[in-house]
């Protein structure tokens, strides 16, 4: 009869272990060391969202809502659904990415899974601080069960000691369930396990009275203050650009609505813009205002419900809030 070798049993004394601070690859929503999930109904944006990210990523620029550049990075982009040269490639060009900043695993003879040892050699090569799963029902296995939570907790395990061994973020792309009427963390495909091992998940999804515009909003975030969803357009002319925060509930992205009202929005816009106590020039503002769909009218009702005032300066007038 063969006996299983019993693991040796080592002990960890919390006053022996040093703390440390968690880094970010984008504050709130994407940690590095751990996984993030990205998911949404098919056809929504998550992949060009995610695409566009890497491509500033890869030439070391700001991210949207962040002040710093960052040096660049080394990614691999791991997808099943698209290919690389007709799909992929010409993607990340018209993202104006560094190409030689991305690799893919080839497996034309031998499809990849999340335990497979060539995904940490590849990290290990390549030194990428950045690894994307797209979608990551196509890397589960075959031979694992994602509604089964004993099978798919091993392996998510597995995906998040890696990301702590080479302090690498991983982010996998998901689709959504078709159940309606259900919180965001149970719209996932597969078992909640898989959620439960990241540490960041966040939704994309389009609005119903715009469908040019998509929002990706955070449904947890257990390492920091959950972060305000963020705005980007997808129009068939003008492609693909970031509009920036944007007021809505994760139950209203769900359902394509908006409950937050054009003047409701324009005040936040104002408030987030001028709560500083610096002034700001009235034709950024009116800017900001016009890539949020917000008129000119809606954002001055704004301004008057808010007692802002007006200063005219050489360079034009600016707005500030009152003392």
């Amino acid at each position: 009869m063969i006996v299983d070798k019993k693991p040796e049993l080592v002990l960890i004394n919390l006053a022996d272990v040093k703390t440390t601070e968690v880094e970010w690859l984008w504050y709130p929503y994407i940690p590095y060391g751990k996984i993030t999930i990205i998911q949404g109904d098919p056809g929504e944006g998550k992949t060009t969202l995610v695409l566009n990210l890497a491509a500033i990523l890869s030439r070391g620029d700001k991210l949207p809502e962040t002040t710093k550049d960052a040096e660049p990075i080394n990614i691999i982009y791991q997808t099943a659904e698209d290919g690389l040269s007709d799909t992929i490639k010409p993607r990340l060009a018209a993202a104006n990415a560094k190409e030689d900043m991305f690799t893919a695993i080839d497996e034309s003879k031998c499809r990849l899974s999340l335990t497979d040892n060539r995904l940490e050699d590849a990290i290990k090569r390549t030194n990428a601080r950045l690894v994307i799963l797209d979608p990551i029902q196509a890397y589960i296995g075959g031979s694992v069960d994602m509604n089964r939570p004993n099978e798919i907790r091993d392996l998510m395990t597995h995906l998040k000691l890696l990301a702590e061994k080479f302090n690498c973020a991983i982010v996998l792309i998901g689709h959504l369930n078709k159940a309606t009427g259900l919180k965001a963390s149970y719209r996932g495909l597969g078992s909640v396990d898989i959620q439960a091992a990241a540490r960041s998940v966040l939704l994309v999804g389009r609005l119903k009275d715009d469908p040019t515009i998509r929002v990706m909003a955070p449904t947890k975030s257990s390492l920091a203050p959950e972060g305000d969803p963020i705005a980007f357009e997808l129009n068939k002319e003008t492609g693909f650009r970031f509009i920036g925060k944007y007021e809505i509930s994760v139950d209203d992205l769900l359902n394509g609505t908006i409950s937050a009202s054009k003047i409701e929005q324009a005040e936040k816009l104002l408030m987030d813009e001028l709560s500083s106590g610096k002034a700001v020039e009235q034709k950024v503002l009116e800017k900001k205002a016009e890539i949020r769909y917000i008129s000119l009218r809606t954002l001055n009702q704004a301004k008057k419900n808010l007692n802002i005032r007006s200063i005219k300066t050489r360079e034009g007038w600016q707005w500030h809030l009152p003392e």
